[in-house]
């Protein structure tokens, strides 16, 4: 079963992505900030993480960068509703820093979905 990290300090978010993908057949584990997402990648590595960007503690920028050290093949989608200089800056510095995947919120969750799917085949 595929494994997938859900990194949100919006516990709504985290717990709409976890019950949506849940249905979907993948097993899902959340975290509420990058500390807590690294914290849990340790202990049980994920096929795939999804994170937010703009976060307290440690930012979801930081996150992806420490991710893709201790993993090169994690799979990664990041997905931000912005902040003071808005969501694209966020979203192109996550892609330059290796997500494979970037959305802005509101996240479209069978547009996610599909990411996911792609990101997690076998051939990918």
């Amino acid at each position: 079963m595929t494994r997938i990290l859900v990194i949100d300090d919006d516990v709504q978010i985290c717990n709409m992505l976890e019950r949506f993908l849940s249905r979907k057949g993948y097993e899902v584990d959340i975290a509420y900030d990058g500390n807590q997402g690294i914290t849990k990648f340790d202990k049980a590595r994920t096929d795939l993480v999804i994170t937010d960007l703009v976060m307290p503690e440690k930012e979801g920028i930081e996150t992806v960068m420490e991710l893709r050290a201790k993993s090169p093949a994690v799979k990664i989608i990041a997905i931000s509703g912005g902040g003071r200089v808005g969501p694209e800056s966020y979203l192109e510095i996550a892609r330059e820093l290796g997500a494979q995947r970037t959305f802005e919120k509101p996240v479209d969750f069978e547009e996610l979905l599909g990411a996911v799917e792609e990101l997690t085949s076998p051939k990918a």
